[in-house]
Order: structure tokens, then C-alpha cells, then sequence
């Protein structure tokens, strides 16, 4: 089987460990260990506790002391094969309509995307991908010998694709629609009444829909929807890596109907056996605690986004169609370089990292990662600014 080289990841791969601003991530700034068993933090007896042993901090301490006490008393085992009952109901309780046994942990969402395509496609089969989007939704399905077409996203409908060319593009045998949703590296949501519309147009060949929705918008969610919820041959993978700020724990799924959940069972077997049980620990802490996670992302996304706004709109050799509340983001650029020669140059001079447009078959553009730590986002673009003048 061949397949082609992971533009996105063949490059940080090489290059993020050398940075000294790394602006090309799509996580929001990740949370430390520390801040993360602090979500919830007992009161009472384990505080009292907690103080005299971390007099700081005595909150902090008192979570750390809960999470690492109940973690204590667990067997390193393999721990739950699908992920735990607790896992389960906390994925599960995402979606509207998503029953826990329907829910299988992967090893992050590319895990997810690769369980589902794996168990969904065979050679010959007919695949529609969103393009560009993440590789894995269009290249994986080639590799595996299915005829793709690539339904292509236009930056000057902010990045959006358009129905009427996907009625085109789907046949009566098309197996699988896939789409990015945030797109990623562009940071464009489709809302629900497009989606439901993606979902009219799968129901009238009978064809699965796989939607990678890794990014979910920080405003605007009233019109988001996961294609879970809408499509009853729906499948949608998710991770902890980038809404939730902990992709060190390399915890992802699949959630879908108990019918197809049946259907992608068999291939997971042979792909993975469990994320393990402090993995899965972490995931239901960060699950049952969604809330406060989200509460620390918002303003975060918010205030950066704000920042890089006001920093393009400064920038005559920049523009951007501005992401909608997810934390990637995709710039133009407007230099008499390639793209990819100047992120290194940028790198080699600035200690700054971007990701090449021409990695998502986007020549000319760069993916920023904005929802870095302020810091880095401040200096990363200010060595990008200095960068930019040299073609003035």
C-alpha cells in the first residue's frame, strides 16, 4: 500500500523542537499537569490536608491529592479495552443522541479518523473529501484504493465549500463523505443548517459521513452541531488534543450510532488494544470537568484572537479570513517567496515556527497557531513582522 507523506506532521516532526516561538500549533495553549488535577479541587477533610502540605496552594494540593489517591489505587494494567464506563458516559454526554456503548477510545482523533476509515472503505469504493482538510480524510481512503474526489473549500466564501458541487460529486455507490469540522488549517465551522444539508445530500445515496471535529468553537456553539446528532450514518471523532488543551494524553474517539460503533469494533481490535488507565484517568477528569476547561480556553481564544487581528490589520503583507472561536487559523501571505522557503527562513532567522500552506495544498498561505501562550503569540509575531519587511 502506498500512501503520501503527512505534509502538516512530516514538517513539525523536523522543525517544532527548534523553535523558540511556536506559532504553527492548533492546540489552545496546553495546560500543565498541575493545572490540570487542580480542575475541581476538593474541600473539607483533603483540603484541610492539603494545606499543611502545600501551604501555596492548598486548593491545588488538595486536587492533586484526590486525582493521584484515586489513581493510586489502580492496577497498571491494560485498563477497559474500549475505554471505561466513566470515559463513556462523559464522551457520550457531549452529543444528544449518543449512547455510551457507542463511544470507542482511540488513540487521539487520528487514531479515530484511521479506525473509520479502516472499517468504512474498501478498494474501489467512492469517497468525497472536503479539500483541503486534515490529510487523513482524503489520503487514507486513496491509499487503501478508493476513488476520491475532492470537494474543494474557496477562500473567498470564508472558506467555505459549496452544496451545490457536492450534489454533483456524489454517486449512487459513493461509500463515504469526509469533512474537517473546524476546518483545519482555515478555523471555518459549518453550522447546523449546512451540515444538515450534508446529511440530506449522504441520505440520498446512503452514504456514511465521517466528520473530524476536533475543533469546536468557543462562540457561536448554539450553531454548531456534531454530524452524531443530525446523520444516522454519521460518524464523529474528537480528541482532548485541541478544544480541551491536553493532547499529552493522546485520548480520542469515535461516536456514532450502537450499529456502526458494531461495524468499527473488529478493526479497532486490530489497531489498538486500550489508551491504558492513566490515560483514561486524565480523560474523564478533563471530560467531567469540561466546564472549567472551557471557561480558562474562551477568553484565552478570544483575547489572541483579538491580538493577531489587530496585528494584521497592521500588516500590509498579511490577510486572513478570520477563524470563527477554534484555534486554528490560516493567513495569506503576500511575498514574492514560497511559502515553504520562507517558514524556514523564518524559523532559521525569527526562532519562529509556522506551517507552510503548501503542507495543506494552500501555496502562498501559512498555517498560524494564534492560540499559543500570549508570550509566544506576541513575539512570534513580531519576528514575523520583521521577516515580512525585507520584501518591502
Amino acid at each position: 500500500m502506498d500512501i503520501a507523506p503527512f505534509g502538516v506532521e512530516d514538517w513539525l516532526n523536523v522543525h517544532e523542537k527548534s523553535a523558540t516561538y511556536d506559532i504553527a500549533q492548533s492546540t489552545i495553549a496546553s495546560m500543565t499537569l498541575d493545572e490540570l488535577v487542580a480542575l475541581g479541587a476538593p474541600r473539607g477533610l483533603v483540603a484541610d490536608a492539603a494545606e499543611a502540605a502545600f501551604p501555596q496552594d492548598a486548593r491545588a494540593g488538595a486536587a492533586q491529592m484526590g486525582f493521584f489517591a484515586r489513581l493510586g489505587a489502580e492496577k497498571m494494567n491494560y485498563g477497559w479495552i474500549e475505554g471505561s464506563p466513566a470515559f463513556k458516559r462523559a464522551a457520550a454526554a457531549l452529543y444528544g443522541r449518543v449512547e455510551p456503548e457507542a463511544v470507542l477510545q482511540t488513540n487521539g482523533a487520528t487514531g479515530a479518523n484511521l479506525l473509520a476509515v479502516l472499517a468504512l472503505v474498501s478498494r474501489g469504493d467512492h469517497v468525497v473529501a472536503e479539500y483541503p482538510s486534515y490529510q487523513q480524510l482524503y489520503d487514507i481512503p486513496r491509499a487503501l484504493g478508493a476513488e476520491v474526489d475532492l470537494w474543494r473549500i474557496y477562500e473567498d466564501r470564508g472558506w467555505y465549500p459549496d452544496l451545490g458541487e457536492l450534489e454533483r460529486l456524489v454517486r449512487p455507490d459513493t461509500r463515504l463523505i469526509c469533512l474537517n469540522n473546524a476546518n483545519n488549517p482555515t478555523g471555518t465551522f459549518l453550522d447546523r443548517a449546512f451540515m444538515e444539508q450534508v446529511a440530506d445530500i449522504a441520505r440520498s445515496v446512503g452514504a456514511f459521513v465521517l466528520v473530524d471535529e476536533v475543533y469546536l468553537p468557543l462562540v457561536g456553539t448554539e450553531d454548531f452541531a456534531s454530524i452524531a446528532d443530525i446523520y444516522e450514518r454519521g460518524v464523529a471523532t474528537n480528541s482532548l488534543s485541541k478544544t480541551y488543551s491536553v493532547p499529552g494524553a493522546r485520548i480520542g474517539w469515535t461516536a456514532s450510532s450502537p450499529q456502526i460503533a458494531e461495524m468499527l469494533r473488529p478493526y479497532r481490535d486490530y489497531t489498538m488494544i486500550c489508551c491504558g488507565v492513566v490515560n483514561d484517568a486524565l480523560a474523564v477528569h478533563v471530560l467531567e470537568h469540561r466546564d472549567a476547561v472551557l471557561a480558562r480556553n474562551r477568553p484565552l481564544v478570544m483575547g489572541n484572537l483579538a491580538i493577531a487581528q489587530a496585528w494584521i490589520d497592521d500588516e500590509p503583507r498579511v490577510s486572513w479570513v478570520a477563524p470563527q472561536g477554534v484555534s486554528t487559523s490560516c493567513i495569506k501571505l503576500d511575498i514574492p517567496e514560497d511559502d515553504e522557503a520562507f517558514c524556514l527562513r523564518l524559523l532559521e532567522d525569527e526562532g519562529v515556527l509556522l506551517v507552510p500552506g503548501s503542507r495543506f495544498d494552500l501555496p502562498g498561505h501559512a498555517r498560524l497557531g494564534y492560540c499559543a501562550p500570549e508570550p509566544v503569540l506576541r513575539a512570534g509575531l513580531a519576528g514575523l513582522g520583521r521577516a515580512l519587511r525585507r520584501f518591502d
